[in-house]
């Protein structure tokens, strides 16, 4: 795809791998559509992007519900999607509140699932477009005190290979993005929890990860769009536990070639 001149809606934007994505899509010529809660930190992107900014809370299903016609209304028709805002609350999960896993999932699953419907009705009306759903090697490989945060990846991954099945044959390209750790805010959220710290110690030691810039990824991201790339897989030296979970899903689109994909 080429990006110049197109619309891109970017979630949690205001900071981390958000705000390096805007960067990155901007520098590709493409005008960010910056959605988070942090108003200071969305005009802060917008200056440095010349994007637009757009206050929403995705921990509330109203506003979900009615953001995908706002964007478009304030910036004219978006070409891609990227589902980057996620939030972790790392802890024993006996001792998780019942809102905190509720927030959890909305954010990180009903938020992208809904806002990927919305975009893919528009983009089919239209010339296409592409979504990009960001996930996690913790979806495929969960660490203690991450239960609920695993889970919700787990189910965004499976949500991104399903739609690409159900989208194949449109002009609308999908992207799963699954990563390991990228050293922003959210990680540090992580270090706090002793087990969860001491997993990726484990891991880091042993080789089997290692960090991830934010300016990395979020050029992967975009190289990704722009090349029609259906996976981004980082740090590279993990990428094959994201292939051998998305095996069984590879071996069942295989064996439906033929199968109509829509009604």
């Amino acid at each position: 795809m080429d990006l110049q001149g197109v619309n891109v809606l970017i979630t949690g934007a205001s900071r981390g791998l958000g705000r390096e994505l805007a960067v990155c899509f901007a520098a590709a010529g493409a005008t960010p559509v910056l959605v988070a809660r942090d108003e200071l930190g969305l005009a802060q992107v917008a200056a440095q992007t010349g994007g637009l900014p757009l206050a929403a809370d995705l921990s509330d299903p109203a506003v979900v519900r009615t953001l995908w016609a706002r964007a478009e209304a304030a910036a004219g028709p978006i070409a891609v999607l990227v589902n980057n805002a996620g939030i972790v609350e790392a802890g024993d999960f006996a001792d998780c509140e019942h809102d905190a896993i509720t927030r959890t999932l909305q954010v990180n699953v009903l938020a992208p699932v809904h806002l990927c419907r919305d975009a893919a009705a528009s983009m089919q009306a239209r010339s296409g477009g592409h979504l990009v759903n960001v996930s996690s090697l913790a979806a495929v490989a969960p660490l203690p005190g991450l239960a609920t945060y695993s889970t919700s990846k787990a189910a965004l991954s499976h949500f991104t290979r399903a739609l690409a099945v159900e989208l194949a044959g449109l002009p609308i390209g999908t992207t799963l993005v699954e990563l390991g750790p990228v050293p922003t805010d959210m990680a540090e959220q992580v270090t706090q929890h002793h087990p969860a710290s001491a997993s990726f110690d484990r891991l880091f030691a042993l080789r089997l990860l290692s960090a991830t810039p934010a300016a990395t990824a979020a050029a992967a991201v975009v190289h990704a769009v722009q090349s029609g790339r259906p996976h981004v897989r980082l740090p590279r030296r993990a990428a094959g536990f994201g292939v051998l979970a998305a095996a069984p899903s590879a071996a069942v689109r295989l064996a439906l070639t033929g199968v109509p994909r829509r009604a």
